[in-house]
């Protein structure tokens, strides 16, 4: 078989078998597991690099199908499923639709970018290893995953203008030439693992009663309905 199949791989796959499972939890308006796999593909990809750097005698070979693999699984968690979630959330009308393209253009020419650009950025300027150029296409998982628990509060209209609003702007902060700094590694997963367990949180008290949601979604109204929705 082709390709390199070893524990520094893992975690990629991981990340985009929850990408799938999102998505089509997102397109059946089971919106809370979709988020949850979101926040998971998130937590999955501040591991992989991690993970790989652990294998001390991995060939140059192995280190580029990490970086391809790592791009491509990216562009599939961060950059479709948001769209396909937030398109099945209310985001279809043409103004909807012309920010989801914007936001998935971005996305893909961020990554483009990084694979062609950053090993020599780094290679004549070791100190920037230290800082991110735009923000990371990750960085989805949580604004993203926060803005839905925003939105169980407030009004549908209202979450779905915060939709449009969120994604352009990380559009924009994905191809801006900004530095910004690298937060620790586990930093990053501690803030998704905080998400994920905020989500369940909220899950789990809605399903007792304890708190009142709302739906998400073009047929939003009063209740749990969909979002809460397992089988």
């Amino acid at each position: 078989m082709i390709g390199f199949y070893d524990y520094t791989v893992i975690t990629s796959y991981l990340g985009i078998i929850s990408a799938v499972i999102g998505m089509i939890e997102a397109c059946n308006g089971k919106f809370m597991i979709a988020i949850i796999c979101l926040a998971f593909s998130g937590m999955c990809d501040t591991l992989d690099g991690k993970i790989a750097r652990t294998k001390k005698n991995r060939t140059e070979y192995e280190k580029a199908f990490g970086i391809q693999l790592d791009s491509l699984c990216d562009v599939v968690c961060f950059g479709v499923f948001p769209v396909i979630m937030a398109y099945n959330m209310g985001m279809k009308k043409p103004l909807g639709i012309a920010v989801l393209c914007v936001y998935l253009i971005c996305s893909v020419i961020r990554l483009a970018y990084f694979n062609v650009m950053e090993e020599e950025r780094v290679s004549k300027n070791p100190s920037a290893k230290k800082v991110y150029f735009g923000a990371p296409i990750t960085t989805i998982s949580v604004t993203m995953s926060l803005a839905f628990v925003v939105g169980l509060l407030i009004p549908n209209q209202a979450f779905i203008i915060v939709l449009h609003v969120l994604l352009l702007i990380q559009s924009f902060a994905f191809i801006i030439n900004i530095e910004i700094p690298k937060p620790n590694m586990w930093l990053i997963f501690a803030i998704v693992l905080v998400v994920i367990i905020l989500l369940v949180t909220i899950f789990v008290l809605a399903s007792m009663d304890i708190i009142s949601i709302h739906e998400i979604g073009e047929t939003a109204s009063n209740g749990m309905g969909n979002v809460l929705q397992i089988a």
